[in-house]
């Protein structure tokens, strides 16, 4: 953090350059400046590896991490201050030089489906697009007869080739398009046990260097979100899930108590399993390796 005449403290903030990053880094940003009104804070934005690749899925190109590279290396070098991640995109290992210090209230984490515009069926002789296994397994369970081809790139990139006509469908991420203001987009949402989430869909992961301030980053961490997405983090950790992997775990906290689905792919069945776990929201990591640990050994 550096300091100007005007203010006593400038905190600067990293993001990915996409309409939907910056959106969400000014969610953050807004947080800083309500609960801090002697800090400005600056965005500087910028291109991941993972940003400027658009023809092939994330597990051909070396997984998640692609889209934090950038943002790492400027944190690192004092470039930045914070960096803001959709912490669904986050690697399962994380620097403990650049600890996750602070995560968002979570905004709707449900999965969503999106129709051309104008339609109000699928087209079953068109695929739905979706570069997720998780979402792929899923969308067939819940439509018979549909099909499902991989499609890369933003948001609005995504609804682009959907309006041409290309496919039928789209499963995004209901959090994405309301930050985006695209909310009259959704045809229908998928219920958690519909199609159970991504880990840590709609939650914002806030990393900094060891050394951030911690009264700031406790103003802007939202415990809720901090111990769901440790849960779920934690199982898919447990469970070795990788970028390509449809294994995923979603967890809601009521009172003190928490609650975690998860879902794991039976590759040798090329079945889905899901199984969930309940017990004191105090110890969410604990119940997210837990769950992962009763999943595999029902697969024995």
């Amino acid at each position: 953090m550096t300091k100007d005449k005007a203010f006593k403290r400038i905190v600067r903030i990293g993001s990915r350059a996409s309409r939907l990053a910056v959106l969400q880094s000014e969610i953050v940003m807004r947080q800083i400046e309500e609960s801090c009104p002697d800090v400005r804070v600056e965005l500087i934005t910028m291109k991941t590896t993972g940003d400027k690749i658009l023809d092939k899925t994330l597990d051909q190109i070396g997984g998640k991490g692609l889209f934090v590279k950038e943002l790492d290396e400027a944190l690192r070098a004092g470039e930045v201050d914070i960096t803001v991640h959709s912490l669904k995109d986050l690697p399962g290992v994380i620097p403990e030089e650049l600890p996750l210090s602070a995560f968002s209230h979570r905004e709707d984490p449900r999965d969503v489906l999106v129709l051309p515009a104008g339609k109000t069926e699928i087209d079953v002789s068109l695929p739905v697009g979706t570069s997720s296994l998780r979402r792929s397994l899923q969308i067939k369970e819940l439509i018979p007869g549909v099909t499902t081809a991989p499609i890369r790139g933003n948001v609005e990139t995504r609804l682009r080739k959907l309006d041409e006509g290309q496919y039928s469908a789209l499963v995004l991420a209901a959090a994405g398009l309301k930050r985006l203001g695209l909310e009259d987009r959704i045809s229908r949402y998928f219920s958690p046990e519909e199609m159970i989430p991504a880990a840590c869909q709609g939650i914002l992961g806030i990393q900094t260097r060891a050394d951030a301030d911690a009264d700031l980053i406790a103003k802007i961490n939202d415990n809720n979100a901090r111990k769901c997405g440790l849960a779920e983090r934690a199982y898919v950790k447990a469970i070795g899930a990788d970028c390509g992997s449809p294994d995923t775990a979603f967890a809601q906290i009521d009172g003190d108590k928490m609650m975690i689905m998860g879902l794991r792919y039976d590759t040798e069945r090329k079945t889905v399993v899901r199984n969930s776990i309940c017990g004191p929201a105090s110890d969410a990591e604990a119940l997210g390796r837990e769950l992962a640990y009763r999943m595999m050994k029902n697969e024995q």
